[in-house]
Formats: structure tokens, sequence, C-alpha cells
């Protein structure tokens, strides 16, 4: 037992005096200005890009290295003079057995809390795309005065062989044209770099606005080959986790509008980390639309909730996201559409294959939009829209068809415009108010269905077969409306038992101008029927 303390006792003070040794002999064995000069310019000459620091320590503890204080990554020129990558302090371990051999080697550099700030200008184009590219002229190591330095360097082939980012902050400014720019925050960064020939990447971060965790994993980047860093294959799993998007969509949409709930997602990664690709699916369980409708009565703050939206076959690329089918439910009826999405100075939208099924149109048209025009029933609709997110109405374009019913028109200003056709027309024929009377236009009047086809330009909406068929009569409607301002241009002709009554109705759905052609109430009566009415409704006017 004594024999074993003794030998116990003796290790450790071996190991003590060899740590001791080492922490006397690490000072000369470490050509700290050489070393200072290798890993500028070896970094240099790496990345394409100066790369300076303002000063070099050795550290022994927990682990011999050498710390570099002050360190920047220079920017590509045309992005601007800022750093690309700043922090306070980064550190690069070094091998402990080639260095008791006289020799320096490292290991691992470490990135702590680094601000890294990506760019993307109106042409697409990525700062991170000339990383590695050889510059045309050899680029200074370092500024004179702060640690760098030229010659020497060449005794290692590659600077560390993993790289980890700790508590890293990136910052995703995307320019748009005239000065317009989006700006993404990537905090807590945390990211491990093994080198090779194939470059391998794993880590986890958190993008705001919006707290949306992602973590990347089996990630591949493919270094043999690529004339640059940006130009390198990569490859990676992707997945996606947020609790709230509204913050992230406002940034992309702007406050009008707010679209909220979870996300969350599995994307694979491809391309190139210049110009990389993702594909997988996206969910958003539950998402809500609120915007405020200076139409509606109190609140008019109104919330429009949708049920789970998948996005199926999702893919991005070169700033263009796409999916097919995107599906989601409403009230018992259900909505897909192919969905493609191109964010770039405004974010352009459209919509291929709409299929709506059973939509219950007065939860949307009445209690979320507060529409003047708005009919109840269930809406069954195919076609294709596009449209650009900063101005819906104005930009809104694509083709369809529809139906609707049974249902009821609760509209006020639709109730309005059909009861002025009818009084107007009845002014001239009893006949026709016999067959329509005006009551019908008191509160609400059902219909069996209202069909059609239309065609939208810029927010132009043209129809030319649009029909509303009741027990009653029927409305036919042809001509253009404007989405945004409300004016429209119409041809109304309203059929009976007994005949119709052609209007003309233009101004502005809030104050429509209606004229009614005199030769279509008489058509098809009794002469001497209508010239009694007339001679009734003359006498009304001495």
């Amino acid at each position: 037992m004594k024999r074993s303390l003794a030998w116990t006792f003796g290790a450790l003070v071996v190991v003590a005096v060899l740590a001791i040794a080492a922490v006397v002999a690490i000072p000369y064995a470490v050509d700290t200005p050489r070393v200072q000069t290798l890993i500028a310019q070896s970094a240099s000459q790496a990345l394409g890009r100066p790369v300076t620091f303002a000063s070099v320590s050795l550290v022994v503890f927990p682990r011999p290295a050498v710390e570099l204080h002050a360190l920047e990554i220079g920017e590509d020129p045309h992005f601007g003079t800022a750093p690309f990558l700043k922090l306070d302090t980064g550190r690069l371990t070094l091998r402990v057995r080639p260095l008791l051999a006289g020799h320096v080697e490292f290991s691992t550099l470490t990135l702590k809390q680094p601000a890294i700030t990506l760019i993307r200008n109106p042409d697409g184009r990525l700062n991170v795309a000339s990383l590695g590219v050889a510059a045309a002229e050899p680029r200074p190591g370092a500024r004179p005065g702060r640690g760098g330095g030229a010659g020497g360097g060449t005794g290692a082939a590659a600077l560390a062989s993993r790289v980890r980012i700790e508590k890293g902050a990136v910052t995703y400014v995307a320019r748009g044209g005239g000065g317009a720019l989006t700006r993404y925050r990537v905090e807590d960064l945390d990211l491990s770099l093994t080198a090779g020939s194939t470059l391998r990447v794993s880590g986890n971060a958190r993008v705001r606005p919006g707290d949306l965790a992602v973590k990347l994993a089996d990630g591949r980047l493919a270094l043999n080959g690529a004339r640059s860093l940006a130009e390198a294959p990569v490859s990676a799993r992707l997945t996606i986790d947020g609790k709230d998007i509204a913050e992230l969509v406002a940034v992309a949409m702007g406050p009008a509008t707010s679209v909220s709930g979870p996300v969350g997602g599995t994307l694979t990664l491809g391309g190139t980390l210049g110009a990389p690709t993702a594909s997988g699916t996206v969910a958003f369980a539950g998402p809500r639309i609120t915007q405020t409708v200076p139409a509606c009565p109190e609140p008019k703050r109104r919330t429009l909730a949708l049920g789970q939206l998948r996005l199926d076959r999702a893919s991005w690329e070169d700033g263009r996201l796409s999916s097919g089918p995107v599906t989601t439910s409403f009230g018992g009826g259900t909505i897909s559409a192919s969905v493609t999405a191109a964010l770039d100075r405004d974010v352009r939208v459209r919509l291929d294959d709409v299929a709506v099924k059973a939509l219950p149109l007065e939860k949307v048209l009445v209690d979320f939009l507060c529409l003047g025009y708005a009919v109840s029933g269930r809406l069954d609709l195919t076609g294709a829209l596009a449209f650009g997110s900063a101005d819906v109405l104005s930009t809104l374009s694509g083709t369809g068809q529809l139906r609707i019913g049974p249902g009821r028109i609760v509209g006020r200003q639709a109730l309005d415009l059909i009861g002025s056709v009818v009084r107007v027309g009845g002014a001239v024929s009893s006949l026709l108010n016999a067959d329509v009377p005006v009551s019908t236009f008191a509160s609400s009047a059902e219909f069996d269905s209202i069909t059609g086809t239309y065609a939208i330009a810029n927010g132009v909406v043209t129809t030319r077969d649009l029909l509303y068929a009741s027990r009653v009569m029927k409305v036919a409607v042809a001509g253009d409306y404007r989405l945004a301002s409300g004016r429209m241009n119409l041809t109304m002709v309203v059929s009976h038992r007994r005949g119709e009554v052609s209007a003309k109705v233009t101004g502005t759905a809030a104050s429509p101008s209606i004229r009614v052609e005199p030769s279509s109430v008489v058509r098809g009566l009794d002469r001497k029927k209508v010239e009694s009415g007339l001679r009734d409704l003359l006498k009304r006017f001495r």
C-alpha cells in the first residue's frame, strides 16, 4: 500500500515538473514574431482578404495557445469598407507534441462572439462570393504597427484543422433599389468546422427578429476544385423551429398586415456557399392574419385564423421561394395553391393552381374585411393570382372562375345597388314591382348561386358573365371594378318573369351612379299598361 502511494506521489511530482517546464519552455519554443507573421500571411492568402490584429500573446492554461487581439477580416471593396468579421480575441490552440519537438502547429481556432456582416446586393451577389479568391496583387498581411508582417511563414500547410465560433452574431443586409434595406440578425451562433478535402460543419443559431431557432447538421463543404469558398458545393440538413413568426414576416411585408403563429420544418441544403439552395417541408401551426380595416366598425383590428398551413416540396433558390402545393383550411373549407415568391426589392407572390373548396365567405368578407358588397355562402374557385406585398390591391392580377351558393347578399352596398335598380325600374313599370318587391332588399336577399369567370390586371377586375340567380330574379353583370379605389363601370341586367331592366352603374362602390335604360323596362310589356303606369308616375309630380 505504501509502495503504491509512493509511486502515485512520484508520478504527480513528475507531471508537475513537466508542467512547470512547459510553462518555462513555451515562450522560448514559440517565436512570437514569426508566428504572428505566419498567421497573418496564411489567413490572408486563404481568404483573399486582409487579416489584421493588434497584438499576439501566449497562454499556457488550459492548453497552450496563441491569442489574437482585435482581430479583423476585411470586406470586399464592392460592399463597403467596414470589416466583414471582427472580434476582441481569437485563440489558436497549439499542438503539444510538435511544440515539444520545437515545431509550431495549430489545432483549433476559436472565435468568441465574432460580429459578421453578410450583405446581398440588389443584383443578388453576396459579399462572401469573393472569399478565397486570390487577389490580383499581393495584399499586406497586416497594417504596420498592428502585429502583421510579411515574409517567412511557409512551415504550416494550414492555419488550423478546426474552427469553432462561439456565441457569434451575423447581420444579414439585403440591399434593394433606391437604397432600401432589409435586415435580419442571427444571434447565439455556435458553429464547428473541421478541415479536410471536405469541410464538415455543424451548429445552431437564432434568427431575429422572430426568435427562429435554426439547427445545422451533417454539413459538408467540398473545397476540392472550387476556385473560391463561395463556389464550393454545400450540403446539410437544416431544422427550423419558431414559436411566432410575426416579427420575421413584418420585416419582409411591413407592419400593415401581421401574420403570426408557430413554424417548424426540415430542409435539405444544396448548391454552393455563395448561392445556396434549400428544399423540404415547412408547416405553420394555425397561422393568424391580423390587419386594421378602416371600413369595419369597432374593433377595426380584425383577425383571420387559419388551420395548419403546409408548404410541401418547398424550395429556395436564387432569392426565390417556391412550393407546391400549399394547403390550409378555414371554417370547414379548404385552400390549396402552388406558390412562388420572389424576395427582392418587393416580395412578389404568384399563386398557381388555386383551388378553393366550400370556403365560408361571410366570415371572410363580412367579419374580416367588412366589405359593403359581401355575400354569404360557400365559395368554390379555381384560377391563378399574382401580387406584390407592398400594394396588394393595386398589383393583383390573375384569372379564374367561381361559384357561390346557395347564400344571401348581406353587404349593405350590394343590397342598395340592386334595390335602386329595382326602384328606378319600378317607377316606370308597376309590373316590375309586382315581380320584384323592393322589400326583397330590406335586409338580405337569398340566392341560389353566383357564377362567373373573371380576369384581374393590376387591381382591375373584369367580368363578362357574372350571374346572380335566385327564385325571384336573375342579375347578369359585366364590366370593370377597381379594387383599390372601388370605381366601377358595370352593365347590370335584372331579369324577372315579365321582362328585364338594364342599368349602367358607374361611380364608386361607396357612391354608385345608376342610369336605367328606359327601353329595357318597356320591352316585352303591354303598351297600354306601360302608358297607364307612366301617367300614374307623372301624377305624382303634379
